[in-house]
């Protein structure tokens, strides 16, 4: 999810895992890696939980299902060490370093066979997403910086892409509490045959039903409509969908056998 995701996983948090992580994750699990959140099929699509035959095609894709979420474990791993341990004053270049030879370490980074899956994007306040440092860039976190930490793990060109938002002042809270409000109802509004214009519609009520004061002015969180979640295929980390985060938007459906991002960027700008 983009701009405030980044929870845990329900069974992760790898026991043995040395702080900061370096110990790679094939060594702290037996082969088998934590399953995450399950989200429970609806309506129409109830009989593909008891569908025999539908059961069996998940089975036969177990191991890749399996290395995805060794990708996700090496994501989660990552981002609650940096979540912690990034502080004001510090080089958003150097921070960005630490990450990706943390994930380097903890997916054990081979060629194209498993690693980083694209630049890590840390974008400050008004800048919503993309954005990386370039060789010899000083910039420096300030404390009262909003800054979204985008990054993206691989193996065999399964990629899990997942952002979280970083503030150092709590009077940002109303505001991270809207993009992960409106990003966890993506998911759940997420599936088969869905239309991916209702997917945004949703996002966009749960966003603007938040507002956030600061500084004695009180703003409605917006959607910044010009920014997606999207379909992700191997090695491609868009793919040609994307799933808006306002209403109005395509009637196209998501399909059996995809991979998505569902990211939300709020804002209190016009959106």
């Amino acid at each position: 999810g983009g701009g405030g995701g980044g929870g845990g996983a329900a069974g992760s948090g790898a026991a043995g895992q040395t702080s900061p992580p370096s110990i790679p994750v094939s060594k702290l699990f037996n082969g088998a890696y934590p399953e995450g959140e399950i989200q429970r099929y609806k309506d129409d699509n109830l009989w593909r939980e008891t569908n025999e035959e539908k059961r069996e095609l998940e089975r036969l894709e177990r191991n890749m299902y399996n290395e995805v979420r060794q990708c996700a474990e090496v994501h989660r791993e990552v981002r609650r060490y940096i979540a912690d341990w990034v502080k004001p004053g510090m080089k958003l270049i150097d921070v960005c370093e630490t990450l990706e030879n943390s994930v380097r370490q903890l997916i054990e980074e081979r060629g194209l066979e498993a690693g980083i899956a694209f630049p890590t994007g840390c974008s400050q306040n008004h800048i919503a997403a993309h954005w990386t440092p370039n060789g010899g860039d000083t910039t420096v976190i300030d404390k009262d910086d909003v800054i979204k930490f985008d990054f993206g793990t691989q193996i065999n060109g399964r990629i899990i892409d997942c952002a979280f938002t970083k503030t150092f002042n709590d009077k940002y809270d109303p505001l991270l509490d809207a993009v992960r409000e409106a990003t966890e109802c993506g998911i759940r509004e997420s599936g088969i045959d869905v239309r991916l214009c209702d997917i945004g519609e949703a996002i966009e009520e749960v966003m603007e039903s938040h507002e956030v004061e600061l500084d004695g002015k009180t703003y409605q969180v917006k959607c910044c409509r010009n920014l997606n979640g999207h379909s992700i295929a191997p090695y491609q980390i868009h793919a040609g969908k994307s799933v808006p985060i306002v209403r109005g938007g395509e009637t196209t459906r998501m399909e059996e056998g995809e991979f998505y991002a569902i990211e939300t960027f709020g804002s209190t700008g016009k959106g």
